[in-house]
Order: structure tokens, then C-alpha cells, then sequence
């Protein structure tokens, strides 16, 4: 939904602004400086896409995961390459709950079926930003980068696992983002709505302490998905 509404407002400005006449420039010397800063805030909601192992214990694994919605917060330190090329690191804290239901574990029991997993993540991502030339005061762009993602809540030292009602993921991640978004340049400041998916590229899970673990065992692939609101103020 969030996803919808955004590109239809891009697409509704985006029209409205080129239907228009010239106008008096906001901020005309903005994207001269070599460098400038800024900050961000958004919503996000993350999944988990998982792949399952062809021979294990578990020969119908089914793990449904159900995400809600968390936020991201942080800087921006932009560099300018070029007139419409900009590289730019943007560290920040994304938090997010996610709930996994292994339905395919023959329990009533919710302590044994489900695993609640909060995630606080330390995001740093180098991003290459690439825009349009700017047509009044709009300037579409897209964008992609990749990130290393420090996460505060993975547990992945604990020695309770899933038997103790631990479901612990990797510390350490890496992943890449691309999207989508645009710049407006309003009279004291610019405002850069975007929508953003991020893809983890390791196996984020890990693994009980019991090779024949009903939880973990079936798992080949656990990484991140999910898709971010950004609003950018530079």
C-alpha cells in the first residue's frame, strides 16, 4: 500500500509539474556545492524470504512470516560526482518485528510453533544516486547501493536456541537496495520522497544446536526483503 501511494503521488506532481510554465527556481544553487548533508526518516516493513533444503527431517517445511511495520532514521552525507550523478552515505537505524509461524511443526502449542523476532539494525549504505536534469523545482531520480547491517538483537552468541525459545539470526549482513524517488525543491529546504526495496545478500539464520532441528534444519536461506518509505530532508 505504501508502495502504491507513493508512486502515484510521484506520478501525479511529476505530471502537474511538467504541465506547468516556467517557474521561479527554489534554492537555484543547491546541487552546486560539492558536498552537503541531511537526514532522513521513513517506515519500512521487512519480511523474510526463505528457501528450503531439498532432503531434510522435514519433508513438507512450510515457515510463514508475517512482518509489520518499523521505522528507519538517519543521516546524509551526499558527494557530488557529477551534475546528475551523486554518491551518497546515508547511516541510520532501521527497526522491525517480524513473526514466523512454522506450520509445518505438529503442535498447538505457540511457544513451539512461533518465534517473534525484533531486529534493530546499524544500516550503512553507500548509495549512487542518479537524477534527471531538474525541471523547475522537481528532479526525478533513481537510486542503488549496497550496505553492511550490524544487528543488535541477532543473539547469534547465545547458546539458547529454538529448544529454549530462541530463534537467533547473524549479527553481520550484507545487502543491496535500489529505488525510486523524487526531489523538491521547496524555499528554505529539499524534500526527497522515495521508495526503496533492500534484498539481503547472506543466509541470515542461525542454526540450532541440534543438526535435526525442526525449526532451523529445513532452512537453506533465510534473508531479508522488505521495503522502505524514505523521506529525505537536505
Amino acid at each position: 500500500m505504501l508502495k502504491k501511494l507513493l508512486i502515484l503521488s510521484l506520478l501525479l506532481v511529476a505530471s502537474i509539474s511538467y504541465g506547468q510554465k516556467e517557474k521561479v527556481l527554489n534554492l537555484p544553487s543547491f546541487d552546486k556545492p560539492l558536498f552537503h548533508y541531511g537526514f532522513y526518516l521513513g517506515l519500512n516493513t521487512n519480511g523474510y524470504k526463505i528457501a528450503y533444503r531439498p532432503n531434510n527431517a522435514t519433508s513438507t517445511p512450510n515457515i510463514e512470516v508475517e512482518s509489520s511495520i518499523g521505522f528507519n532514521v538517519g543521516l546524509i552525507g551526499d558527494l557530488r560526482l557529477h551534475n546528475n550523478v551523486n554518491l551518497r552515505f546515508e547511516p541510520g537505524l532501521i527497526s522491525n518485528t517480524k513473526t514466523l509461524r512454522f506450520k509445518h511443526i505438529n503442535s498447538t502449542n505457540e511457544n513451539i510453533t512461533t518465534r517473534e523476532v525484533d531486529a534493530t539494525f546499524l544500516h550503512l549504505p553507500f548509495i549512487l544516486k542518479v537524477s534527471a536534469n531538474r525541471l523547475n523545482n522537481i528532479r526525478p531520480y533513481v537510486l542503488a547501493g549496497v550496505s553492511y547491517d550490524y544487528n543488535f538483537s541477532s543473539n547469534e552468541n547465545n547458546s539458547d536456541d529454538n529448544a529454549a525459545g530462541k530463534f537467533r539470526t547473524k549479527t553481520s549482513n550484507f545487502m543491496y537496495e535500489v529505488g525510486i524517488g523524487m526531489d523538491f525543491y521547496l524555499t528554505y529546504f529539499k524534500f526527497s520522497p522515495s521508495i526503496r526495496g533492500i534484498f539481503a545478500l547472506n543466509n541470515e539464520v542461525t542454526y540450532d544446536n541440534s543438526i535435526d532441528s525442526q525449526w532451523t534444519a529445513p532452512i537453506d536461506f533465510l534473508g531479508t526483503r522488505g521495503i522502505f518509505l524514505h523521506l529525505s530532508f537536505e
